[in-house]
């Protein structure tokens, strides 16, 4: 599983194809992500934003901010883990996302968070 680790705070992605939810014929390819974000750092931090940038297998590129993640802006202490699970569709069966998350320490100061880049794949759509 993809990891990436910035002042401590690690970032694990794990995607997974959804067949149920895609429609092929339709161009229409669902994928789940289930993120693990833990707190190795000796500081309280917050996650108030996110930034993805989702590329499919032609190239085009979409870029996704908002506040917090799927509704919640996490509060981890030292040690601490926040897992959520989240989706994306794509045109075509393979694709890229990747991004990053603002985090806000307990003293005010503020940096970004590497998520790190990780496949998207319909099984067999590549050899």
């Amino acid at each position: 599983m993809p990891t990436a680790v910035t002042e401590g705070i690690h970032v694990t992605v794990e995607a997974r194809y959804l067949d149920d939810h895609s429609k092929p014929d339709e161009k229409r390819f669902t994928f789940a992500y289930l993120v693990t974000i833990e707190n190795g750092g000796a500081t309280r931090v917050q996650l108030k934003r996110r930034h993805w940038i989702i590329t499919d297998g032609d190239g085009k590129v979409q870029d996704v901010e908002g506040p917090g993640v799927v509704g919640q802006e996490p509060i981890l202490d030292p040690g601490q883990a926040h897992r959520y699970q989240s989706g994306a569709v794509l045109t075509t069966p393979v694709g890229t996302m990747e991004g990053t998350y603002e985090m806000h320490e307990l003293g005010g100061r503020i940096f970004q968070a590497e998520i790190p880049r990780f496949g998207l794949q319909r099984p067999g759509a590549l050899h």
